[in-house]
């Protein structure tokens, strides 16, 4: 605890955000007066938070995934997470805790430690797996009545975004104001932030992470997404991650790009000997062309998410590969050879990082101790070829694809596939008791 003792003098820190990423990804914990946290050092929670849907209720068979007794598990602190919160009126701090049972083993729900538990696999293979995640993000007006459609915010001309404007300089600079405050929150929290770019739809934009450790990156993903709200919220507008958040408007993405380095030589093992491509290359795409459709839960794991699958926009619609080719839904960027890496397109700017982290390495992982070969390359538009969705188009479609895959429950752990499978289950359930507007605009007075 030196380091985080030190940290907390230096910074003159008063109070401690203790924080567990759910199965949505999205922070849960306590606060704690910084005086109290040093004298515990040990924080406790109730495990039922890691099985609770994003609407705040359980599952039918709650009992059955927790302890029936509803017991706390016992959190560590996870000194490598340590970071300021530049946002709150007082000193500060957040740090990310690892969650254990009450016999001092990784909690199987936690979805931080679904992560490890796949990097783990890695290791005992003597590679690193290295990724970069690319997420995007809509800022839109204050929307107070969910009935209401979001909008784009106004920017600093007094004016709305109406058009799309990928790659403009001057719709950025439009919320100059709001992105000098996220680059000075993230650079108060040493967040990797490497590119901010607009993206194709109004108000839309992306941040590119600098490469580097999985769980790392996962960290940062999960700070940032707190970070980017906060920092919205400070110019009084939204920011959102939803993955289809206008109906008009392109969704949002988080593509991952994934390599591997030898542990002893640090070389990438996607780099081919005498070819541009080695066989674990091939392996790791066959895997995620295998696997893929079965994890769709986690890489689209809300009744939103299916709405971004459509052949518009670079969406991922189908299983192919191809070299830095867009239309597909695992791209291979040209780069230099060390630099050789598979882009996974598949994960929602809504989905955990952790869990969608996991998957695309889990997915590789069973496509090397498989060794699958993958199609061959798309040349043109994959669209074109076959405009045929190849992936599943509901969550509940999606949940019944992993529920029959037995290499990826065995991988991630059978215990925590159940949970995920019947809080995802609880939540579309809740989604489809709702009548929409489309079905009384269309269907009452006409069936």
């Amino acid at each position: 605890m030196n380091i985080v003792e030190k940290f907390l003098q230096q910074h003159s820190i008063i109070e401690i955000e203790c924080l567990v990423p759910d199965m949505t990804g999205n922070a849960r914990g306590k606060f704690l007066p910084t005086r109290k946290f040093m004298a515990e050092q040990h924080v406790r929670l109730p495990e039922g938070i890691l099985v609770q849907t994003v609407t705040g209720d359980w599952s039918d068979d709650y009992y059955e995934l927790v302890d029936p007794a509803d017991r706390d598990m016992v959190l560590a602190p996870d000194p490598t997470t340590l970071r300021l919160a530049p946002w709150a009126k007082e000193p500060t701090a957040q740090l990310i805790f690892d969650c254990h049972g009450s016999d001092g083993n990784p909690h199987p729900l936690s979805t931080r430690n679904v992560l490890r538990r796949v990097l783990q696999l890695y290791e005992d293979e003597g590679l690193q797996p290295v990724i970069a995640p690319e997420v995007e993000f809509y800022l839109v007006q204050k929307n107070l009545d969910p009935d209401y459609e979001l909008k784009a915010p106004v920017g600093r001309s007094g004016r709305a975004e109406v058009a799309r404007q990928s790659y403009s300089i001057d719709a950025v600079n439009e919320f100059d104001p709001l992105i000098d405050t996220l680059y000075r929150y993230c650079e108060a929290q040493q967040l990797d932030v490497d590119t901010l770019i607009h993206e194709s739809g109004a108000g839309q934009m992306e941040i590119n992470f600098k490469h580097g450790d999985p769980l790392a990156l996962a960290d940062q993903v999960f700070a940032f997404k707190r970070t980017l709200r906060e920092t919205a919220l400070v110019h009084d507008i939204y920011a959102t991650f939803m993955a289809k958040p206008m109906e008009r408007e392109p969704g949002s993405s988080m593509h991952v790009h994934q390599s591997l380095l030898d542990r002893k030589s640090g070389c990438n093992v996607f780099v081919g000997k005498r070819e541009r491509f080695s066989e674990a290359f091939y392996h790791y795409l066959g895997g995620l062309q295998k696997y893929v459709p079965a994890a769709i839960a986690f890489f689209a794991p809300n009744v939103n998410s299916y709405r971004r699958f459509v052949p518009d926009i670079a969406a991922p619609i189908n299983l192919q590969w191809g070299l830095d080719n867009r239309t597909t839904g695992l791209r291979v960027p040209d780069a230099e050879p060390a630099a050789t890496r598979i882009e996974n397109r598949f994960a929602g700017a809504d989905a955990n990082p952790y869990l969608a982290i996991a998957l695309s390495l889990a997915c590789g992982y069973l496509g090397m101790k498989e060794q699958l070969q993958p199609s061959s390359p798309a040349t043109g538009s994959a669209y074109a070829a076959n405009s045929r969705i190849e992936i599943a188009r509901t969550l509940e479609e999606g949940l019944r694809l992993l529920a029959g895959c037995e290499p990826l429950q065995a991988l991630l752990g059978e215990r925590f596939v159940r949970a995920y499978i019947a809080v995802k289950l609880a939540e579309y359930e809740a989604f489809n008791k709702v009548i929409s507007s489309w079905e009384r605009e269309y269907l009452l007075l006409r069936v």
